[in-house]
């Protein structure tokens, strides 16, 4: 009854951790929201579709490369880390919502297999510790121990994120059994190019909806700045550009449609990787060493058999 009390209250105590870090990232520091994996929760019950992406990659269009180091093979009912790799080129600023340059967040997402989950604190090493000072780590749902998420953070200081991991054991758990399991990882870094309602955000390029010839370019009181093109008919239509992405275009130019009217400000980007992890029994490596020893040691008395018959034969002058 005690070690369920212990698990109920340490899961409380993460689901109201995680509301507050998700309204101090809403209401204080917006910017960094679009590197949180809030929305893929919001809006997925499962962060992996059926084609095998990560949904994640549906606003963060720019792909860069993601690493991930597990071990070969781990034991049952053991903790072990998982440590994924963020990379991308120190003190580079991304613009903001407000249109403002500010320092890339980086957030993480690990899928590991059924009955694998993230490790209680109790069983975290010193090391471990160490390595996940000031890492906030959550499932990605009530029902889905096996998806652990991480952000926002600094990108400067985490462009590598080390997850403690526990290992099932087939002994008590009857589900699992012992052999590879796959395991999908994503990490992102920077806001995403699309919000989760399909529009662009001002992490983006924009282009332009119809040809003509620009006539005039105008601020809003918002900050945004709207840039009216006039076709060869006479139509005008307008376009509506917000703060962050300058303007490549001037009065006076003609542009096709499709042209770009602004330059790409996204610097961050978001990548994937599988990789393999074998649950191991401790019972099939000892039955193996003792395999070998045994092969080792036949190989061995043949040898010796050989010669005893060899000096027999010499003996007998065969």
């Amino acid at each position: 009854m005690l070690q369920l009390f212990t698990t109920n209250m340490r899961r409380l105590i993460t689901i109201i951790l995680s509301s507050i870090l998700l309204g101090i990232s809403i209401f204080v520091s917006p910017t960094s929201t679009w590197a949180y994996p809030f929305w893929a929760q919001q809006n997925y019950e499962n962060p992996r579709e059926a084609t095998g992406k990560i949904v994640c990659a549906n606003c963060h269009l720019a792909n860069m490369t993601t690493q991930a180091e597990v071990p070969q093979a781990v034991a049952a009912d053991s903790v072990f880390k998982a440590s994924v790799k963020i990379p991308y080129k120190k003190g580079v600023q991304e613009i903001g919502a407000d249109g403002s340059e500010v320092p890339l967040q980086v957030g993480a997402l690990v899928m590991l297999p059924d009955g694998f989950k993230l490790a209680p604190q109790d069983r975290w090493t010193d090391e471990i510790k160490e390595e996940t000072q000031g890492v906030f780590f959550t499932q990605y749902s009530e029902d889905k121990e096996n998806i652990i998420i991480v952000g926002p953070l600094p990108g400067d200081q985490n462009k590598e994120i080390v997850f403690p991991i526990l290992s099932p054991d087939p002994r008590t758990n009857k589900d699992i059994h012992f052999g590879k399991y796959s395991i999908h990882v994503g990490g992102n870094r920077g806001r995403g190019q699309v919000y989760p309602t399909g529009e662009k955000s001002n992490n983006n390029i924009f282009t332009a909806e119809n040809s003509g010839e620009v006539t005039s370019i105008e601020p809003s009181e918002d900050g945004s700045r709207v840039i009216t093109i006039q076709n060869e008919n006479g139509e005008v239509t307008t376009e509506s550009i917000p703060l962050g992405p300058e303007l490549v275009v001037n009065i006076g130019d003609k542009i096709e449609k499709g042209t770009s009217i602004t330059n790409n400000p996204n610097v961050g980007g978001f990548g994937q990787v599988d990789t393999e992890i074998v649950l191991q029994s401790y019972a099939r490596v000892i039955g193996l060493i003792v395999f070998f020893i045994g092969v080792g040691l036949a190989q061995i008395m043949l040898v010796l058999k050989k010669k005893q018959v060899e000096k027999v034969q010499a003996a007998e002058g065969v």
